[in-house]
């Protein structure tokens, strides 16, 4: 037998041997999938990751679970996640947050352009001004002209420096030429736990996770920082109704895999988130929170990830944002 025979007979038996890419992905899972959420539960990543993993149980044939390890902005949570075994059991969610801290963490032992691989865009609520219904201001002109009036009085929550919670906060200010107090906490949940409490004035968040304090009158929501008013809270005037045409700030959400994942889980993933954000609990979860559901392509979530890494870097650079 030739040699060039016992070379092909060998990569045929390779073949053979190996699972097909069809196989692979009809047989995972085998086991739980376990989703990290970088923020403490109770936030706008909960809002969403929490049906999402939900719709998703039936679709996969196993429970999707989720570990919330949150602090240093979302970036304790993303190291985690990065680290991972590339076997299709950890997937991230990731948020607008992990665009902007490369700006703010130079040592991050992580990259969120290159170390994951992006699933899909999965949710995008505007944020929403908020305010203690203890604050002195009924409207947006209102607390702006009580900030003007008492710098540095008022404070404001983020879910911790470097978030767009905060980034949002910075904005503000500079749109509005007032100085606040910046409050950070280890995520959205205990931030607005706070606020309810009145332990803090003010929060820019995210509708996920303000909105339902907003329709129960535990929270007085001032401007949505969006285009157009929110079916959730439709009471509640955009910016430029309020008169601050240019304060626009939306949180997104995507779910990424860990890099290496095998691309057969990849696809199969893919395919079926794309199936649970059409079933009636998320797109009714989704509607109650205040975002439309995403038609991006997953081939183009890259380069969105890419843009919004330099657009808040601006904001940072502008803003002289430091960590506290």
């Amino acid at each position: 037998m030739t040699t060039t025979r016992r070379a092909a007979l060998a990569a045929l038996a390779a073949c053979a041997a190996m699972p097909g890419a069809p196989a692979l992905a009809q047989s995972w899972p085998q086991r739980p999938i376990t989703f990290i959420v970088p923020f403490p539960a109770g936030g706008g990543t909960d809002a969403f990751a929490r049906p999402l993993a939900t719709a998703l149980d039936p679709l996969l044939g196993q429970r999707v679970i989720i570990e919330n390890r949150g602090g240093a902005g979302g970036t304790v949570g993303a190291s985690a996640a990065a680290k991972a075994a590339s076997d299709g059991y950890t997937f991230f969610v990731g948020a607008a947050h992990h665009a902007i801290a490369p700006a703010l963490y130079p040592k991050l032992d992580y990259n969120i352009e290159t170390d994951f691989i992006p699933i899909a865009l999965v949710a995008v609520p505007p944020q929403v001004v908020v305010v203690n219904p203890a604050v002195p201001a009924k409207t947006l002109s209102e607390l702006i002209d009580y900030a003007r009036k008492n710098p540095e009085k008022l404070n404001f929550a983020s879910a911790g420096a470097g978030t767009t919670h905060h980034l949002a906060g910075e904005l503000f200010q500079l749109q509005t030429h007032t100085r606040l107090t910046h409050v950070p906490y280890r995520g959205a949940g205990p931030a607005l736990q706070d606020i309810v409490a009145g332990q803090v004035d003010l929060l820019f968040d995210g509708l996920g996770s303000s909105a339902p304090q907003i329709q129960t009158g535990r929270l007085r929501g001032l401007a949505v920082a969006a285009a157009t008013r929110s079916d959730a809270i439709p009471d509640v005037p955009t910016a430029k109704e309020a008169g601050l045409p240019q304060f626009e700030v939306a949180t997104w959400y995507a779910l990424f895999a860990v890099k290496n994942t095998p691309p057969e889980i990849v696809t199969r993933m893919r395919n079926e988130v794309a199936k649970a954000l059409k079933t009636p609990m998320v797109t009714d979860a989704w509607a109650r929170n205040g975002s439309p559901i995403p038609t991006m392509e997953p081939e183009a979530l890259p380069a969105f990830v890419k843009a919004e890494v330099a657009r808040w870097g601006a904001v940072v650079r502008e803003a002289q944002v430091k960590l506290e």
